[in-house]
């Protein structure tokens, strides 16, 4: 079953990680429903969400693929209701 799940990552040298990012989450705009960006420039960093609708395991997979990032922080929050 497929559920939504928020995906909120903080990308603490973006100039570094930005890129590799964006080419994980390109891979995955299957289930991705939404992304919102906000540039910290003068503290050096970028915080985004992402919103998903997706199988647990392909959710998963995307979590860890962006949290290998170097200078990538990542949490998820998953709803408990299936859809």
């Amino acid at each position: 079953m497929k559920k939504v799940a928020v995906i909120s990552a903080i990308l603490e040298e973006p100039d570094k990680c930005q890129q590799a990012f964006n080419e994980v989450i390109s891979s995955y705009k299957g289930i991705i429903k939404g992304r919102m960006g906000i540039p910290l420039d003068k503290e050096n960093v970028s915080v985004i969400s992402i919103v998903t609708i997706g199988e647990m395991d392909v959710i998963n997979s995307l979590t860890g693929k962006l949290g290998n990032i170097p200078h990538v922080l990542v949490k998820t929050s998953i709803s408990k209701k299936e859809i």
